[in-house]
């Protein structure tokens, strides 16, 4: 393992714009653009961040994300559509979260996720399970503050074994509760502003209990802070960091989560949504492979003619046209079928089948798009 440098600005506080209002009791109230509108000026961002400004190539080559690209793409606010009406977001539409995905995966594949474990994994959690007074800190966080989240539940021993974690919480008798152990490869390691931890309860005898827990751990409250003791060098994803994290926080009563039956439904119904709406972020990647490679085989000529005529590309860019197709209609499922309001506990098999199939057409998309342009596509 070996710390690597981190780049993120934590932007202070914009002022508000027109046509915006701050209640007495602390949430922000938004003028509701109609979400053609909020999703045009959104792309018009990623444009100017992602063709204009920089290009992705030269994003990627360092770890970290500039400071630059965070700061410009919050002040067009995409995770407000994940936060409810009532706490100053746009309604946290589960159709409107898929858009946002897909329109962020079309120009950084990183950015995307960055985007699906803050709505997916922190917010659309809080706002289903969270009591009022812990929506009202957070969102009002993300909203003024431009704060990130993100889940800590993998454990160093245990991997994907969520039910075998080790890291146990107590109460300490005076509301609030005692979190300690280990966590790793939690996405926006030393970024998250606040991070949704996952914990076992620990008996009087000392044994840990079979059901799981999650508190919001609040990095800028005393006692709250998570200490980062390795970033990894992991691939790929250059631009979000992965590390270990050394969990020994003291958080009040009311940052758990409170499960309508059992802990672990819950966290298997949050992790079913997430992955129910992997398919946004392909969706965003897919299309940019499409495009990429139809404007390429139409403008190259090969032996007098342009590569779309040959039968072998065509066949190539039918599998991806198909790809696209059936992302569409995994995201139109979950836009019907995977609601903060409904119980995707018993979801499992869907869930898994979308993210790997998902996967699958991502990965086979990137062949393509390899085989047809080189070294030069997205």
């Amino acid at each position: 393992m070996c710390a690597l440098p981190l780049r993120r600005l934590a932007p202070s506080a914009p002022p508000a714009p027109s046509g915006t209002a701050t209640p007495s009791g602390g949430h922000v109230v938004r003028a509701k653009q109609s979400f053609g509108e909020f999703v045009e000026g959104y792309r018009g961002r990623l444009r100017h961040l992602f063709e204009e400004r920089a290009s992705c190539d030269a994003l990627n080559a360092e770890r970290g994300l500039p400071p630059f690209v965070l700061e410009r793409m919050r002040e067009v606010d995409p995770l407000s559509v994940y936060i409810p009406e009532a706490h100053g977001g746009r309604g946290g539409s589960i159709r409107e979260g898929l858009a946002v995905l897909e329109e962020t995966g079309y120009h950084s594949l990183a950015l995307t996720l960055l985007v699906g474990i803050n709505g997916g994994l922190f917010l659309q959690p809080v706002a289903k399970y969270g009591c009022d007074g812990l929506q009202s800190r957070t969102f009002g966080g993300f909203l003024r503050h431009k704060r990130l989240g993100g889940l800590m539940i993998t454990e160093p021993d245990y991997g994907s074994d969520a039910l075998s974690m080790k890291t146990s919480w107590r109460a300490t008798g005076h509301d609030t509760c005692q979190i300690e152990g280990s966590k790793h490869w939690g996405g926006l390691t030393g970024w998250a502003d606040y991070w949704l931890v996952t914990a076992r309860p620990r008996a009087s005898d000392g044994n840990l209990r079979r059901d799981v827990d999650f508190f919001v751990a609040d990095q800028n409250a005393p006692g709250q802070t998570i200490e980062v003791e390795a970033l990894y060098p992991n691939l790929g994803l250059r631009m979000l960091p992965y590390g270990l994290n050394r969990v020994s926080i003291e958080v009040p009563e009311s940052s758990r989560l409170n499960p309508e039956t059992t802990g672990v439904k819950m966290m298997l119904d949050v992790l079913h949504r997430s992955r129910l709406q992997f398919p946004g972020m392909g969706m965003g990647y897919l299309r940019r492979m499409l495009d990429e490679a139809v404007a390429h085989c139409r403008g190259r000529f090969v032996g007098g003619q342009p590569l779309l005529d040959y039968d072998q590309v065509r066949g190539r860019i039918a599998r991806l046209q198909a790809a696209v197709t059936n992302c569409a209609a995994l995201c139109l499922d979950t836009s019907e079928n995977a609601g903060v309001d409904l119980d995707l506990s018993n979801e499992s098999l869907k869930a898994n089948a979308f993210k790997t199939t998902v996967s699958d057409w991502m990965q086979e998309a990137s062949q393509s798009l390899l085989q047809l342009v080189g070294g030069n596509g997205y």
